[in-house]
């Protein structure tokens, strides 16, 4: 199996050291071999530079350098059904891709790119979260809750943006879902129903892997690529 890393890897972003190890441990605990290669935004210019492979990890450390490019790879993942895990800048993306492509919203935007524009669906958030880590609560039945086992986790943060308040509603009206919440109800986690496997979190699950835990969600990741091998 191949994993396309999406995003521009930089040795001193925690999240890009860790996503290797995370998938490299996946990899054994589930027995699935499994290869991965870092995709940076600027070379996706099109849908056939991410067409092979047989996962999409939206990876953190954003504004990417091409923004349209880590748009381009999760709207291929999300429309042909292959297994997308973002992260950090991944969830963001995430939610910028679908309320653009899926919501019809061509001005949708994400506020640190975009400061003033009218529909910043990603907007700054309140209280930063860098270097922060926090409690979690998932919704009992969803992919995230299976993955883990339980219904809460502490997890790591390192972003200042999120979803913005003000288009909650209607970004969540569809088959997009809110999966996780923090303690003050914040939504921190994201799924879209009717795919395998669609799975965007604003925290880093993938900065266990430093500590040489298996993060529950590469795991779930990987299995869902094996799963979608195997069809």
């Amino acid at each position: 199996m191949r994993a396309g890393l999406i995003g521009d890897y930089n040795e001193a972003v925690p999240a890009h050291r860790a996503i290797p190890r995370a998938l490299a441990l996946a990899s054994k605990a589930l027995g699935c071999p499994l290869d991965y290669e870092w995709v940076p935004t600027k070379e996706i210019l099109g849908a056939e530079r991410v067409a092979g492979f047989d996962g999409i990890w939206c990876v953190p450390a954003c504004p990417y350098e091409h923004m349209e490019g880590a748009l381009c790879a999760i709207r291929w993942a999300r429309e042909q059904g292959r297994p997308f895990l973002g992260t950090c800048g991944g969830f963001q993306h995430a939610i910028v891709e679908y309320a653009r492509t899926v919501l019809g919203w061509a001005d949708a935007e994400h506020a640190e790119t975009a400061p003033e524009a009218a529909r910043a669906v990603i907007a700054l958030l309140v209280c930063p979260l860098v270097e922060e880590n926090g409690s979690i609560r998932f919704r009992p039945g969803s992919r995230i809750a299976a993955a883990y086992g339980r219904l809460e986790a502490s997890e790591d943060y390192h972003c200042r943006y999120g979803v913005n308040a003000a288009f909650q509603a209607a970004l969540f009206s569809g088959s997009l879902s809110p999966t996780a919440h923090d303690a003050a109800g914040d939504v921190r986690a994201v799924e879209l129903e009717g795919h395998p496997f669609f799975v965007a979190t604003l925290f880093q699950p993938e900065r266990a892997a430093l500590a040489e835990r298996l993060p529950p969600l590469a795991a779930a990741f990987v299995q869902a690529m094996a799963a979608a091998k195997r069809l």
